[in-house]
């Protein structure tokens, strides 16, 4: 059995070009953008698991590049950025957004996140406020009703090089990437994701942040006291419905304490809305962001019926 995965050329997740920053502690980040058509920009961050990359957030990126800048970010650990065995954790991937809204952007722009990743853009917002005009949380983690645990059953494996090698390869097996992308799905997985996943999951150094991920090193404990309840300044939206892996029981009663946030539901879904109902994500957003919810002590407007 080989020490590390062959080495397979990863395709681009997007059809658009591709370029490098130097991020935090001289990570080599790597981000989509076109800039063809004026307005205000448009941020992309996809999400966390054992193949996470901005293939996840491309139905949106395709849809408002015709309309607007548009960039998507590769965490690191993920996608085309580096992949270097460190220390993961939230800081890491909050600085990395706030890098690419400084060097790259530099405007306000508005945000959009997917599930772990709507921590690390929270955490961002605190980093650089005036340059996160508003937020888009779709399926954002952190409303559980149970607290995370504090230690992981699969840590001493993990721990173990060659087990958690053997482990990740058979968690980023093309079965094993379709079965846990299935969950997420009501209707059929398309099979461009499932393969881009397990490109993406062999390539040299990709079991490093999934291992962190695996282990709970990337979530923030508290995050409604840490991270959400601080988001004061931005509108931000919430899409949240049904999702296998992510609970949202606090976040009903969070949604009542804050006049600057909104939810809608857009069932039926899985937690992947821009993938399965991309016409009715795309009107939620146009909507919002052309009338946010209003922020401080003024009441709220409510332009999107039940939810």
């Amino acid at each position: 059995m080989s020490q590390h995965p062959s080495p397979i050329l990863l395709p681009e997740a997007i059809a658009a070009p591709r370029t490098e920053l130097c991020g935090p502690e001289g990570w080599r980040l790597a981000y989509y953008a076109d800039r063809s058509h004026p307005g205000r920009p448009l941020l992309l961050v996809h999400s966390i698991n054992a193949a996470a990359s901005s293939f996840e957030m491309r139905p949106l990126f395709e849809h408002y590049r015709s309309q607007r800048p548009v960039y998507s970010l590769d965490l690191p650990g993920f996608g085309h950025s580096e992949r270097r065995a460190a220390d993961y954790g939230p800081p890491l991937y909050a600085q990395a957004i706030a890098e690419l809204l400084t060097q790259v952007i530099q405007a306000p722009a508005d945000l959009i996140a997917l599930s772990l990743g709507c921590e690390f853009v929270a955490r961002a917002a605190r980093l650089v406020p005036d340059l996160i005009a508003s937020l888009v949380l779709i399926s954002p983690t952190g409303f559980d009703a149970k607290p995370l645990p504090a230690t992981n059953p699969l840590g001493p494996i993990l721990a173990h090089q060659s087990l958690g090698r053997w482990l990740f390869r058979l968690i980023a097996s093309r079965p094993s990437i379709r079965h846990f992308l299935a969950r997420s799905f009501v209707g059929s997985v398309p099979e461009a994701m499932v393969e881009y996943a397990w490109f993406t999951a062999r390539q040299p150094g990709a079991e490093h942040a999934p291992f962190a991920f695996l282990a709970g090193r990337l979530f923030t404990p508290d995050a409604i006291d840490l991270l959400y309840d601080r988001l004061t300044e931005q509108p931000v939206l919430v899409i949240a419905d049904r999702d296998p892996y992510i609970g949202f029981e606090r976040l009903p009663s969070f949604i009542v304490r804050h006049d600057n946030w909104h939810r809608v539901t857009l069932e039926p879904h899985r937690g992947l809305p821009h993938w399965e109902r991309l016409r009715a994500t795309i009107e939620v957003l146009d909507e919002f962001w052309a009338h946010p919810p209003f922020t401080g002590t003024a009441s709220r407007h409510l332009l999107f019926g039940s939810s």
